[in-house]
């Protein structure tokens, strides 16, 4: 017999080398195979099972695996294809005597036929005990008897064997026909033959299973095999199968349907027929997302419900199931789940528009699934291109090395479908889209540069530089200055904790204010700085914000010190000053100052009256009011998540009260141990005049000693600062 006696030979044989020794034996025992030869994983499992009883079918299984991988990948392409061949090659040569010496029959057709038949019988037939049978065990032995017959074919073909003998061919087609029965499955054996076992005759799982059989009134397409149209056999993951994980995403809402319902108070009655509550808390759950993405872009969602009350139920499982399929197949656009929204928006409507018969104002026909129909079609046309700009602008990154500003994540991806612009990619989404820019081809040569477009960033654009320590702990480092400032204050003055509030004691601490506002002015500068790569895709009125902000932060950096400075007696502030007479109590500060702070401080009164009362601020967050996003749009850009996230009151309460005494403890220890004992030696060094430096060549003019004041004061500072 020529082929299977002989020993295999390659085109070229591949030289030994170090990589060859990755692949032991123990490798093709475990099926630890390329992924691109997945497909021979099986073959190999088999041979390893039979090897201690038939090694010479066992060779011939490992012998066809090699040819069909040989096939899969003539010129070893794939990653570790050449390797895992070579050492496969090196095992056949090795054992190709030994197994031949061992053979029973006198070829090597007729050794895997006899050995076909003994497997059916021995192992196939006594394991097949009808209700009583070990069900993990028949369906490996029914997979097993599968590949064996496949290599049968293939030896005979090689042998040049014209016939197969007819009670192997019954066999075979028996072993073919109860593959399809016994299939693998997770947890639910949804199958004929799985209908008795003891996870099936749970009353809320019978309930859920029956309510996806409900297949009542829908339109089956002409694909579908006319003998498998039968009532019980196809489900409503069936009618929508345009994914390849039907049968997982079964099992998930079939047993996501049971948990609830089980767990319904009062019991449902009867326990085995799905209750309409838990259909609707698993939807709640389901689209609580979805809804609030519909709510916050102004448009209506699609999920329809039809009028009759006996479709409702199978409509709503026909939107989760729908969900579940489109979520399973998503790959890595789960981690854009606003993406995930808007493909279930336009699916869900096409859905309920295939239902209710409803005809295109485009082709005058009715509506039709612009996905489906072809094999793999979703992942083609919806999981693919977004995919690929997923990939361009992670190749963009170089491992971490590129700036954050120079290629977008998950999340800046995703944040596109947070504006309703998305929506003009239209439904199927138009490859030209400003979402699929960076996934275009793009021209070469000089003009590539010039012509090549991005989908850039939006709200938050990371640039690495030293000002985000500021820029980042804004309110922290403001907070920590002027408290530096007032501690100053009250110890250069021997100001009192209990003279705080005297007018010539107010006056000075007042000062923080003109503080507070150039800090402000520098913090308005690097939003604008460190955010101008974001507005390649921020809006007109997003960019308006942040230079309006500039404006008013440099107007009360101006204008506050001019107030605090201001002591004329001309005639138009004189006016001002007898308008404010009312204030004439605090005589130690000019009435205009305290109106420019009291201006100044209205939107913190206003953020401090949030603070106190979360549950208000949690719900003007919110809102998706024109009106409230208005008044928001100048304390904060527009954004989809992180809305109305804020603790609870008796939590805001506890938070604050610790921090109260942990800053009262640090600010008394700075202020008695740091700050108040360095007063009085900083105003001796000042009160020296002409003093006669050493290194004269460094400070020749210099009549006050401000580098001692320097290196005096630097520690306190770093300390408080760092």
């Amino acid at each position: 017999a020529t082929g299977y006696n002989e020993q295999p030979t390659l085109m070229r044989r591949a030289s030994r080398s170090a990589a060859t020794t990755t692949f032991s034996l123990e490798v093709f025992d475990n099926e630890v195979v390329p992924s691109s030869l997945q497909s021979i994983a099986p073959i190999l499992r088999v041979a390893a099972e039979i090897q201690n009883e038939r090694p010479r079918v066992a060779y011939l299984c490992r012998f066809y695996a090699f040819d069909k991988a040989h096939r899969l990948d003539p010129n070893s392409r794939g990653r570790g294809v050449r390797q895992f061949k070579t050492s496969l090659h090196q095992r056949l040569e090795r054992d190709n005597a030994s197994t031949l010496a061992s053979r029973v029959k006198k070829t090597d057709a007729r050794e895997i036929e006899s050995f076909y038949k003994q497997y059916y019988e021995n192992y196939v037939l006594a394991l097949n005990k009808g209700e009583q049978a070990d069900r993990a065990m028949l369906g490996k032995a029914y997979q097993t008897a599968g590949v064996l017959f496949e290599v049968l074919c293939a030896v005979n073909k090689t042998e040049k064997v014209e016939e197969v003998a007819p009670e192997i061919m019954a066999a075979a087609n028996d072993v073919q026909a109860k593959k399809e029965i016994y299939t693998p499955y997770n947890i639910l054996p949804l199958d004929s033959a799985g209908a008795s076992q003891s996870i099936m005759q749970i009353e809320e799982v019978k309930a859920a299973v029956a309510a996806l059989q409900n297949t009542r009134g829908l339109q089956w397409p002409a694909s579908f095999e006319q003998n498998r149209q039968k009532p019980g056999e196809l489900d409503l993951l069936d009618w929508l199968r345009a994914m390849d994980n039907v049968r997982n995403q079964r099992e998930h809402l079939i047993l996501l349907l049971a948990n609830i319902h089980i767990r319904l108070i009062p019991k449902p009655e009867p326990l085995n027929i799905l209750d309409d509550r838990a259909v609707d808390a698993l939807m709640n759950k389901l689209f609580k997302n979805y809804k609030t993405w519909c709510k916050y872009l102004g448009r209506k969602h699609s999920l329809r419900l039809p009028k009759e009350k006996a479709e409702v139920q199978q409509r709503k499982i026909l939107y989760m199931g729908l969900y579940l399929l489109i979520w399973g197949e998503a790959a890595n656009i789960r981690f854009i789940p606003e993406c995930l929204c808007y493909i279930f928006h336009n699916m869900a409507y096409e859905l309920h528009g295939l239902l209710a018969g409803n005809v295109s104002i485009v082709t005058g026909e009715n509506i039709k699934p612009s996905i489906g129909g072809e094999e793999e079609s979703f992942l083609r046309k919806v999981v693919t291109p977004v995919y690929r700009v997923i990939e361009r602008e992670a190749k963009k990154g170089k491992n971490g090395k590129a700036p954050h500003t120079a290629w977008c994540n998950y999340d800046d991806l995703n944040e596109y479908f947070w504006s309703s612009d998305c929506f003009l990619l239209g439904w199927p989404m138009r490859d030209d889209g400003e979402f699929f820019k960076s996934s275009q081809d793009v021209p070469q040569g000089k003009r590539a540069q010039k012509n090549t477009e991005k989908l850039g960033k939006s709200f938050f654009a990371e640039t690495r530089t030293f000002w985000h320590i500021f820029r980042s702990f804004d309110r922290l480092w403001t907070f920590l200055a002027l408290a530096l400032q007032v501690m100053i204050i009250m110890a250069w003055n021997n100001i009192s904790i209990f003279d705080v509030f005297q007018k010539n004691a107010l006056h000075n601490l007042s000062s923080i204010f003109i503080t507070a506002a150039f800090l402000r002015f520098l913090q308005s500068i690097l939003d604008l700085i460190l955010n101008f790569p974001g507005y390649l895709r921020w809006k007109f009125t997003s960019v308006l914000r942040n230079v309006l902000k500039i404006i008013v932060s440099l107007a009360w950096s101006i204008a506050l010190p001019i107030c605090y400075l201001l002591q004329t007696k001309s005639f138009s502030f004189a006016k001002v000053q007898n308008a404010l007479s009312f204030l004439d109590k605090l005589k130690g500060i000019p009435p205009l100052y305290i109106m420019a702070v009291v201006i100044y401080l209205l939107p913190n009164l206003l953020a401090a009256a949030l603070f106190i009362f979360p549950m208000l601020r949690r719900w003007i967050e919110n809102s998706d009011w024109l009106i409230i996003r208005f008044l928001l749009w100048w304390s904060q850009p527009t954004i989809y998540v992180g809305r109305g996230m804020h603790e609870s009151q008796f939590s805001l309460i506890k938070y604050t009260i610790f921090w109260l005494l942990l800053l009262c403890s640090k600010f008394a220890f700075s202020f008695f141990m740091m700050i108040k004992p360095l007063v009085g030696p900083t105003k001796n060094i000042m009160s020296i005049h002409h003093v006669a430096y050493a290194w004269h060549e460094f400070l020749p003019n210099a009549r006050y000693n401000y580098g001692a004041i320097i290196a005096l004061w630097a520690p306190v500072v770093f300390v408080r600062f760092l």
